[in-house]
């Protein structure tokens, strides 16, 4: 197993070695093993030496099961049982390949919070386009300003990194990953009460690139990541309240835009707090800004160290939970979400560990982050209050969109140790639809003039 080291001096000679780390186009030589020894972004093809991770073979086909009318795809591996279930019983026989969140979860929740452990399936997939852009991007992308941006990135736009040299880029792997092109979701936040009670926040959530907007002035988008609108459609009370968010590939130099609308006051605001550790929106406290999408924002507040590669038990190809034959009241529990709906496999992850910069302020001084090799998605994140105290738990449950080559999250949910109170996004099993993949979209709808439209309750 191929394992990669970053190690961590101190004072001058440790930010001199961060810079020069991070300024990491690869070699010709380097870029062609993507596709040869390497999957095509950059993970290992090779399985693990017990057989326990499979060899790549090229991830799950297009025709991997049924897609419903809404969108919702049939499990391909619904005949399966789990290998072995992980309790507070039997832990430290499995203690090697979990995260510090997993054995918290499962010291504060010893009777109900398990890890159901199935076959290992490689099922990660893109399209051939994307895995062109990936080597342009390994032979072209550089880190500047300490990392903070990206040059060389404009031809390619996907997988900045895929043969990383260092903590920060493969961060920006995750978040320059392949979504689908122009996607838009239905989707719900919740978060409910220590005894489960609770309701539902429903949301529809659009992305698009500036490659796939006919109408859009490509000049003035070169520092432009994607565009994002996200619009409250109930409870009644916050429908029509929407955002807008203009990414930008290098915050430092361009920090992220930001527009909310209320529909109560009917009026358009800048939100330069949609950041960082500013509160989520209508995550009634438990969740920050940058924890959507496990992660996200610009990286300038933390050190990002490189520990390496590991194997552990992560969610994956979690098409049960997805199910649409669910309703919301079969996933909520006490704690944390129906474990037995769960799925777990043994993946190869690349460990990251950030640490904030001495004068930055941040909630969560460190952050434990787990990265899946063969998709870039983060699949664990344990994050840590600044006396060291292992607080929130991040999990990223995954699978593979079959029909558009696509991974993809199916929910994420965040865990607060001390509260008992836990954050689901991504649920869509009662909604309309599930993910619409290639959707239209023109540069005049991610503008803050169209904000009033989109809100109209």
């Amino acid at each position: 197993m191929i394992t990669t080291k970053f190690l961590m001096q101190t004072g001058a000679l440790a930010l001199s070695l961060l810079a020069t780390s991070v300024i990491a186009k690869v070699s010709p030589d380097e870029a062609a093993k993507l596709g040869v020894n390497l999957t095509p972004i950059g993970a290992e093809k090779a399985g693990n030496a017990d057989g326990s991770i499979p060899e790549w073979t090229g991830g799950l086909p297009t025709n991997a099961g049924a897609v419903d009318g809404k969108g919702f795809l049939a499990d391909p591996f619904a005949s399966e049982q789990p290998l072995f279930t992980i309790t507070a019983s039997n832990v430290e026989q499995y203690k090697d390949k979990l995260s510090a969140g997993q054995l918290a979860m499962l010291k504060r929740y010893p009777d109900t919070y398990k890890i159901p452990v199935y076959p290992t399936h490689r099922s990660a997939v893109l399209p051939d386009d994307i895995y062109a852009a990936t080597k342009i991007s390994a032979l072209n992308t550089e880190g500047v300003d300490g990392g903070n941006g990206l040059k060389g990135f404009g031809d390619s736009r996907y997988y900045a990194f895929p043969i990383p040299k260092s903590g920060v880029e493969v961060v920006w792997n995750h978040a320059t990953r392949y979504r689908g092109g122009n996607i838009k979701r239905y989707l719900t936040l919740v978060q409910p009460q220590v005894n489960g009670t609770f309701s539902m926040v429903h949301l529809t959530d659009e992305v698009s690139y500036p490659a796939n907007l006919p109408d859009l002035d490509k000049h003035k988008a070169e520092n432009i990541l994607f565009y994002f609108i996200q619009n409250v459609t109930a409870p009644a009370r916050q429908a029509g309240n929407v955002l807008l968010v203009h990414e930008t590939i290098d915050q430092v130099k361009e920090p992220r835009m930001a527009w909310l609308y209320n529909a109560g006051q009917r009026r358009v605001r800048r939100a330069p707090q949609v950041a960082y550790d500013s509160p989520q929106t209508s995550s009634d406290g438990l969740s920050t800004t940058d924890n959507y999408d496990m992660f996200n924002g610009a990286p300038d507040r933390y050190t990002w160290e490189l520990v390496g590669k590991k194997e552990l038990y992560i969610p994956y190809n979690s098409y049960k939970l997805d199910s649409p034959n669910l309703k919301y009241e079969d996933i909520l529990k006490p704690g944390h979400i129906n474990q037995d709906l769960t799925r777990y496999e043994r993946h190869r992850v690349w460990e990251v560990v950030a640490k904030l910069k001495s004068g930055e302020r941040h909630i969560y001084a460190t952050r434990h982050m787990y990265f899946d090799e063969d998709s870039w998605q983060l699949a664990l994140v344990d994050h840590y209050d600044g006396r060291g105290q292992l607080w929130r738990v991040g999990e990223g449950h995954m699978q593979q969109y079959y029909h558009k080559q696509v991974p993809g999250y199916t929910a994420e949910t965040l865990y607060d140790l001390i509260s008992g109170r836990y954050s689901v996004l991504g649920l869509k099993n009662e909604e309309k639809q599930s993910i619409e993949f290639g959707a239209k979209a023109t540069a005049s709808s991610y503008t803050p003039a169209a904000l009033r439209q989109v809100g109209v309750r």
